[in-house]
């Protein structure tokens, strides 16, 4: 037998061995890091997280403040080069006008007016998680005249990327708050019935059939 298959031939005894006394924590997780789409997965939902929880501090813009100047204002595109030099990040600002046929506000870019982006700037004031009030934000313009619309204005002219932040947090708490119910009610009702058995399992178990078996669709409609 070669030196390499008699390595290979170790490694793999070594390997069989690991996983013999592994955990069935580790071995989820082996298993999990060697999916890339979940590990991809995992990383984003890990994001929009952080992005909910933190969500005051990451918009620019309290969610329901408007301005009715700015409805459909277009996103502002963050530069980093001018007359083909390298600069700090910044935005141009808008110019105004009315369109003559649809008589509908519209906006164009002016390349004469420039507002760096800046982070950890002081802005609108807010209260971190609803206790602690404070007015810094990850990024934003210095300038009161200058706006940072990254994704646009809806149609009262709020700021679009403020609302989605905001947004996430509302709709990833559902989420988990729907899975900590349901983890709940299960241990306890699952509980409940293989404690007690007899006629109290034989009703559980056909209550929860007959739930099972409605259709998910109308019954959510239903429920809505």
């Amino acid at each position: 037998m070669s030196t390499n298959e008699l390595e290979a031939k170790q490694e793999r005894v070594q390997t069989e061995e690991r996983v013999y006394v592994a955990s069935q924590w580790q071995l989820m997780w082996w298993k999990f890091r060697k999916h890339k789409p979940a590990m991809i997965g995992g990383v984003l939902i890990i994001i929009a997280y952080l992005v909910g929880a933190f969500c005051e501090f990451i918009a620019p813009y309290d969610p329901n403040i408007y301005d009715a100047k700015y409805a459909y204002a277009p996103p502002q595109g963050i530069h980093i080069f001018d007359q083909g030099k390298l600069q700090s990040p910044f935005l141009y600002g808008y110019n105004q006008y009315r369109d003559p046929v649809s008589y509908r506000i519209k906006f164009n870019v002016d390349k004469t007016r420039k507002y760096p982006v800046r982070f950890f700037v002081r802005g609108a004031p807010y209260k971190f998680w609803g206790r602690f009030p404070t007015n810094l934000h990850l990024f934003g313009v210095e300038s009161n005249e200058g706006t940072v619309f990254i994704l646009g204005t809806d149609r009262m002219g709020r700021d679009m990327f403020s609302r989605l932040v905001y947004g996430a947090r509302l709709s990833m708490s559902i989420g988990l708050a729907g899975v900590l119910a349901s983890f709940l009610l299960g241990i306890t009702i699952g509980g409940i019935s293989g404690y007690y058995g007899g006629a109290v399992d034989i009703v559980v178990q056909r209550v929860i059939e007959f739930i099972r078996s409605m259709p998910s669709i109308p019954l959510w409609m239903a429920l809505s």
